[in-house]
């Protein structure tokens, strides 16, 4: 059986294979390097992630391109707030993107293009689009593309079943915010803009006049240099950019090289926090490394954005981090248990296991990795894993049985992106709120105030914390 995954133009779950040669070419629409990435972005950035895991160890090769949108409305005005440059700007956080990439253990993509470096194969793609009739230049020296001019436009988000009336609202039912414009049609869509004053010193020479590539532009022409302007096998977003993002993608690369765009589509559902939708206004907007000063490890999150099902809208809570933070103690145990058999400690485990280098069997383990080639079924992986090691299998095993098992669960950890026994996921510091709890805790069982320590105690086990008591003092440890 080979890796199968819902495509979003078919509605179906179809096989992934390369349309031609080994290779799968795997495009993602990347980060827009204007601020941190939150976690509802690393969300979709994870489940990516972890598919070309699973691909790489089921055999396939992968080219997974992801790009740096460091370029537009967003990118642009930030900057100029800010008093800098656009590139010192946006190469500052595209650094910070990567060491957050880097935490999470997500492989560093085959390539990462940016829209500034791409500025002449834009222009180049709008000229060819304008020379078939596809898009018009304006008077004040914008290029838009003709939506009317492509028969199949909307087939990917099923927009024919609806009128198509503006681009100002995406396919999550929310405003479409990255690429502000004014268009003569409410359907149409720029190619390339025209200076505006705001704009700074951020243009380039055109054959339309002083300006900067609308923003859907990007991807095409970086899809045509990275892939040769071929057919890509698979293309990845989160499910925000169906439209108008991705079908705009369709529309102006069909439109210029007459031949389909992509072969297979890969949307992740959204993320909620707390059962609440993300927002600045409710500080729920969560970075790495604001989880991280609340005290959880890269790896818990990981845990956490992955856990579910990528189609389906996660809920991210605290109580969830715990939960995982949990989970990940368990496999932790299962390893060593298994390590004990072996004669092995657990610092060599990642090394010597965790590859992509897939056993000819994988034995008791065999339906969790079946799972995540049956549409990227993580959450029933997992919860096959977690149903071998219930079975307490190690007693029963010798050298030889608990040194393939570990291979197995080894590979399907490479697969899932985990890893196992690092200082952060077993050295986890209690926030500074949970410690003055803990504190205050203390005192009051010190002056023997016995039903205020224990309302305390209580309000820290409702945060996920434990208290041990000692002789002289107390430790904190996250409830398991």
């Amino acid at each position: 059986m080979s890796v199968e995954l819902y495509d979003t133009l078919s509605r179906s779950i179809q096989t992934l294979a390369p349309v031609s040669g080994d290779t799968l070419r795997f495009y993602c629409c990347g980060p827009t390097v204007y601020g941190p990435a939150h976690i509802g972005n690393f969300r979709t950035f994870l489940i990516q992630d972890t598919l070309r895991r699973v691909l790489e160890v089921d055999g396939t090769p992968v080219k997974h391109v992801r790009n740096i949108t460091d370029l537009d409305d967003k990118t642009i005005r930030q900057s100029q707030a800010e008093g800098k440059t656009l590139t010192n700007f946006t190469t500052y956080w595209t650094e910070k993107f990567h060491a957050d990439c880097d935490a999470l253990n997500m492989l560093r993509p085959s390539a990462e293009p940016s829209a500034v470096a791409h500025i002449p194969q834009q222009i180049a793609l709008v000229e060819k689009l304008i020379e078939k009739g596809h898009a018009y230049a304006t008077e004040d020296g914008s290029v838009y593309f003709r939506v009317g001019s492509f028969e199949d436009y909307g087939r990917l988000s099923r927009l024919k079943q609806r009128e198509l009336k503006t681009q100002s609202e995406n396919s999550a039912g929310e405003l479409n915010d990255a690429d502000e414009y004014d268009r003569e049609s409410a359907s149409d869509f720029a190619l390339w803009k025209s200076r505006k004053p705001e704009d700074g010193d951020n243009f380039w020479n055109s054959p339309w006049g002083k300006g900067r590539p609308g923003w859907h532009l990007e991807c095409s022409a970086m899809v045509d240099s990275a892939f040769g302007g071929e057919t890509i096998d698979l293309h990845g977003g989160g499910i925000d950019l169906c439209f108008p993002h991705h079908e705009n993608e369709i529309a102006q690369s069909e439109c210029a090289h007459g031949h389909d765009f992509c072969k297979h589509w890969f949307h992740s559902a959204h993320l909620m926090v707390e059962g609440e939708k993300m927002s600045k206004s409710l500080g729920n907007l969560y970075t790495l490394d604001d989880l991280r000063e609340k005290g959880f490890s890269p790896m818990v999150v990981r845990y956490t954005l992955i856990a579910g099902s990528y189609r389906q809208q996660l809920n991210f809570t605290f109580d969830g981090l715990h939960a995982s933070q949990s989970a990940l103690t368990k496999l932790e145990r299962f390893a060593e248990a298994l390590l004990t058999k072996t004669g092995e400690d657990s610092d060599s485990f990642n090394a010597s296991y965790v590859t992509a280098n897939a056993p000819d069997d994988f034995g008791r383990l065999a339906k969790a990795w079946d799972a995540l080639r049956q549409n990227l079924n993580t959450a029933a992986s997992l919860g096959a894993i977690f149903g071998v090691i219930g079975s307490n299998p190690a007693p029963s095993l010798d050298a030889g049985g608990a040194r393939a098992l570990l291979r197995a669960f080894g590979c399907l950890l490479y697969a899932l992106g985990l890893e196992l026994f690092t200082i952060e996921a077993k050295t986890i510091d209690a926030p500074d709120e949970v410690v003055a709890l803990a504190q205050a805790r203390w005192d009051a069982k010190q002056a023997k105030d016995w039903g205020k320590a224990d309302q305390l105690r209580d309000a820290l086990l409702a945060q996920g914390w434990v208290i041990k008591d000692g002789k002289d003092g107390f430790e904190l440890e996250l409830k398991s």
